[in-house]
């Protein structure tokens, strides 16, 4: 079933007014002067609340990247599906320095042939996936009124990498609630921790902020 929602997605699904928008969607290289910018103003210009929320974010985002995702690539080693499958479309964006700058060029679009690349076995768990579930789970916590709105990127960019062709539909599905969970649970020990000890190690601002989220 897995291999048939990802022909579906990747092939039947398709259709060239949707390349653009989902490679653009699938490139981190393309994203991260956005990211960075947005960060630093949150910590420049943020209140209280937006910079708890950007080190929430930090925390969810390294603990899901750099510990999960990587250790969990490396024990079950899956393949992608251009790996294994014949004529599994990939798309990325071309070559351009910013990568901001690859949008008004032609697309790179590969069939695969299993065999010819090798097997890196990177598929499960999705890090695009996982990382941008638990940045959305995190914007949702601390804004509940609008920050559900967080998900909607957050589930293009997952839906993207079906329809790139580097990751199974099941990988996919299974890292945004890795993701989404991974930061549900730092930020429940970040506000239990700050309700506990802030008082005792930033009094000023415990008075005027006893919880993170409120």
């Amino acid at each position: 079933m897995d291999t048939e929602a990802f022909y579906l997605i990747n092939h039947s699904w398709a259709h060239p007014a949707l390349d653009m928008v989902m490679a653009v969607a699938s490139s981190w290289d393309f994203w991260w002067p956005f990211m960075v910018a947005g960060g630093l103003a949150i910590l420049v210009f943020g209140g209280f609340r937006a910079r708890a929320m950007l080190l929430a974010v930090g925390l969810s985002v390294g603990i899901t990247d750099g510990v999960v995702v990587d250790s969990l690539k490396n024990m079950i080693g899956r393949p992608r599906p251009h790996e294994e499958l014949v004529g599994a479309r990939t798309l990325d964006l071309a070559k351009a320095t910013p990568r901001f700058l690859a949008v008004g060029k032609p697309l790179k679009e590969e069939y695969s042939q299993p065999g010819i690349r090798p097997s890196k076995g990177n598929s499960f768990p999705s890090g695009h996936a996982s990382n941008n579930f638990a940045l959305a789970m995190v914007v949702a916590l601390f804004y509940r009124r609008w920050g559900w709105l967080a998900f909607l990127p957050a589930s293009l960019v997952a839906y993207s990498r079906i329809y790139v062709g580097s990751h199974w539909p099941v990988d996919v599905a299974v890292s945004c609630f890795l993701g989404a969970g991974i930061a549900l649970f730092v930020v429940a020990v970040l506000e239990a921790s700050w309700r506990k000890w802030g008082a005792r190690w930033f009094p000023s601002w415990h008075v005027k902020h006893p919880s993170l989220l409120a």
